[in-house]
Formats: C-alpha cells, sequence, structure tokens
C-alpha cells in the first residue's frame, strides 16, 4: 500500500479520525476507496480535546490521535502517513498551541511531512461546498459564517452564545426562554405556550435561572429549548417571530460573508437544520432577499468530509483552497 492520508475532525462531541490513501485518479470521497484511494478506515473518540489557559491542549489532542492512526494504519495496510488534515472547533481563536507544537509532533511521531490545520469552519465548508466560491453557514448550538471567492476566507459571527452565535440553537432557546418568563411576569411579548413547555422541562419557572446559570454547558441546556420553540410555532406568534429573527440573523452573516459577483451558492449546515419549516421556510425568504443571486444548495457532506477533501487534495497537488494563518495552514516540516 502507498503512502496515505489522516484527516481529522475535533469538535465538541469528540474526535473522529480516518485513514486513507490516494491512488491513480485521486478521488474523493467514501466511494473512491474502490480505485485505490479515498478513505479506508475511521476511529471515534468521544472525549473532546481539552482547551485550557493556552488554549486548545496539543498533548491530548495527540494522546487520543496517536493511537487512532497507529490503528487504523495497521487494520487498512497503510504503511505511511505523508498528508494530515486536522480540522479543529475553536482553531481561528484558541489555536496558537496547536499550530506551533502539532506539525513538528506529527512529524516525530508519524513521519508526516505535509500538515493542514483548518477551522472547523473551513472544513464544514469544504465538506458542503467542495472548492466552489460560496457561504455555509455552519448553524448548531452557535453559529458561524463562512465565505471564500476562492482567493481569501472570510468569517462572520461564530463569536459564543455570549456575545453572538445569533440566531444559533442557544440563541433560540434563550430567546423562547425569555418569552416564557415573560409571560410569567405578565410583561408583553410573553408566550404561555412557551411558558407551559418550559416549566414542563425545567419546572416552576421561578427557579429557572438556577437551572441555566450555574451549568459548565449553559450554551447546550439553553439550544435544548429551540426545538419546543419550533413545536410551538404554527400556534404560536411569539415563537413563529423568534424563528424568523432566527433566520434574518443567520441571513445577516450570510450576507457579510458573501462573494461579490457570480452566482455563489449557499449552503446550512449542521443541527439547528433539524427544527424543520418553522425554521427553514423564513430562512429560504430572508435568503432570498438578501441574496437574490446566490443559489441555496443542499451540503454535500460534514466537516469529517472536508478534512478528507482537503487531504486528498493535498496528496495530489490539487488543493485550490486559499491559505489563511489563522483558518487553513498548510505546513510542510523539512526531512530530518
Amino acid at each position: 500500500m502507498s503512502t496515505g492520508f489522516l484527516a481529522v475532525d475535533s469538535g465538541g462531541s469528540g474526535l473522529r479520525a480516518v485513514v486513507g490513501a490516494v491512488g491513480p485518479g485521486g478521488g474523493h470521497g467514501d466511494g473512491g476507496h474502490r480505485g485505490g484511494h479515498g478513505p479506508l478506515g475511521r476511529r471515534v473518540s468521544r472525549d473532546p480535546v481539552r482547551t485550557g489557559a493556552e488554549g486548545i491542549d496539543p498533548e491530548h489532542l495527540m494522546g487520543q490521535l496517536l493511537p487512532m492512526a497507529r490503528a487504523l494504519c495497521a487494520e487498512t495496510g497503510v504503511t505511511g502517513l505523508g498528508t494530515v488534515v486536522v480540522g479543529a472547533a475553536g482553531l481561528a481563536t484558541l489555536g496558537d498551541a496547536l499550530r506551533a507544537e502539532l506539525p513538528g509532533a506529527l512529524a516525530r511521531e508519524l513521519g508526516v511531512r505535509t500538515v493542514a490545520l483548518a477551522a472547523d469552519a473551513v472544513t464544514a465548508y469544504v465538506g458542503a461546498l467542495g472548492p466552489r466560491a460560496g457561504v455555509v453557514v455552519a448553524a448548531g448550538t452557535g453559529l458561524i459564517a463562512v465565505g471564500t471567492d476562492l482567493s481569501r476566507w472570510r468569517r462572520a459571527d461564530g463569536w459564543g452564545h455570549l456575545l453572538g452565535d445569533c440566531g444559533g440553537g442557544a440563541w433560540i432557546g434563550r430567546a423562547g426562554l425569555e418569552a416564557a418568563l415573560r409571560a410569567h411576569d405578565g410583561r408583553e411579548g410573553g408566550s404561555a405556550p412557551l411558558l407551559a413547555r418550559a416549566e414542563e422541562r425545567f419546572g416552576p419557572a421561578a427557579g429557572l435561572p438556577g437551572q441555566v446559570y450555574p451549568r459548565s454547558d449553559r450554551p447546550a441546556v439553553l439550544a435544548s429549548f429551540a426545538p419546543e420553540v419550533a413545536a410551538c410555532a404554527a400556534a404560536d406568534p411569539v415563537a413563529a417571530e423568534i424563528l424568523r429573527a432566527a433566520a434574518r440573523h443567520l441571513a445577516d452573516s450570510a450576507a457579510a460573508v458573501c462573494p461579490a459577483g457570480g452566482e455563489p451558492l449557499v449552503a446550512v449546515t449542521g443541527g439547528l437544520r433539524r427544527l424543520g419549516d418553522p425554521l427553514l421556510a423564513p430562512l429560504g425568504e430572508e435568503l432570498a432577499k438578501r441574496l437574490p443571486r446566490a443559489r441555496w444548495t443542499a451540503a454535500e457532506g460534514d466537516p469529517l468530509d472536508g478534512s478528507v477533501r482537503i487531504a486528498t487534495d493535498l496528496a495530489t497537488g490539487s488543493l485550490t483552497l486559499p491559505g489563511d494563518d489563522r483558518m487553513l495552514r498548510v505546513t510542510t516540516v523539512p526531512d530530518g
């Protein structure tokens, strides 16, 4: 077996890794391995990589990744890794230690010579659209929009639930719980249906702050209420307006990073799509208003697919995506 690649997706739910090989034709995707190229095996860890005072912890990442990579090489017959792509949540703002240490560590431990470190928003983009101009809005608990004209990357939002992530799951859930408490108080803008669902989920409304504020996973707790907002939207104008406002925020972020000229593609990825028509219908309307020349399309794949695509393009010398110190950095480690 020829030298292969390792593609990684590191996020809030853990670490996923794929080992593959690139043969004649240099194909992409899960089906490509029939011709001797593409993903051959994968491993999953449910332990998210730690983030500390110095940002994302390179030692913790390597401690998980090395056993996975070695086991995958052994089971797939890949005898060496020439290229590694690591897509990591928080890389743009918390990745200084990774950028400083990971290429050298991978070279020492695995003999890797080409290492690409990518923000998870970039791997989500490449997984969704491939190397084409456009915008991807990654909408889950949080929210970030990334766009490129293939000469540079642009990002909007992704600032976390206290300062941004407007329109994301935590934002929708928080707005729904605020409307519930307004109804509890008798203030304008309250929603009795949302109050009933909040009390069913969290207990008496007066105790809601104690259920939310002390939690270290507060964004996830808030986002867990977003499906309740969607469930009420058909009959409750307050819930419907929350989702309409979320759709406006998503469209605002998409418009902020959309390439000028042509007919750029727009895709929405992430768990928020599971809210269905109560969110997606107003989102379609808002995108049509804000980006009339763009074409809304379904995402082709997920962030791990994006890491695989970058890895195979690097291995075949066909990468056309723009480099960026914080969003997508490719490092060639010299021999010796």
